[in-house]
């Protein structure tokens, strides 16, 4: 009994490691042919200083593409959720042979505009759900965020430079190298 139990034991960790091995060949094989993401969804909200509005790629568009590749290679992602205080996503893509590798992203309800709670909770789940696909691939969308460097210039207008300078000589602070640095 005690040698079949090793010998059993021994079969375990071999098949573990062939499917751990199948696994980084099947990512390999995704990874060398990876889909294109782009953003489909348009969004478009006023805030307490001004309009805002961005394009990202929606959770359908991201996992529809994914997914559809995973799956050539024998793979495929799931979550897991749990929520204590944060919001908790865990991603994890499993190959057929067995070996899974996940990650996980947690963020607070996402309470902006006019969401109730159990869509403040559902926005952060599907925004995690999404970007834990993407980490987890190591895909990022196509036409990736510029950080804000798309975003119209807006000066500041007579009255708001009044104040800056008024401040500035207030405290003694030299206006002309501070006005060519700004």
């Amino acid at each position: 009994l005690d040698k079949l139990e090793k010998l059993l034991a021994l079969q375990e960790k071999f098949e573990a490691n062939e499917a751990r091995k199948a696994y980084h060949v099947a990512m390999a094989a995704f990874k060398a042919n990876p889909p294109k993401i782009d953003k489909d969804k348009k969004v478009s909200f006023a805030t307490s200083v001004g309009k805002t509005s961005y394009n990202h790629a929606s959770l359908a568009n991201v996992t529809e593409k994914i997914s559809v590749e995973l799956s050539k290679h024998g793979l495929s992602a799931s979550w897991t959720t749990k929520q204590n205080g944060a919001i908790l996503v865990t991603c994890k893509i499993t190959h057929i042979k067995g070996h899974s590798e996940e990650t996980t992203l947690s963020a607070a309800a996402d309470t902006s505009g006019s969401k109730n709670a159990i869509q403040a909770i559902g926005s952060t789940i599907t925004y995690l759900e999404r970007y834990t696909l993407l980490a987890l691939t190591g895909l990022a969308t196509f036409d990736q965020d510029d950080d804000g460097q798309g975003a119209p210039i807006e000066f500041i207008d007579e009255k708001q430079l009044n104040t800056i300078i008024d401040n500035l000589t207030e405290l003694n602070a030299p206006i002309p190298q501070f006005l060519a640095y700004m």
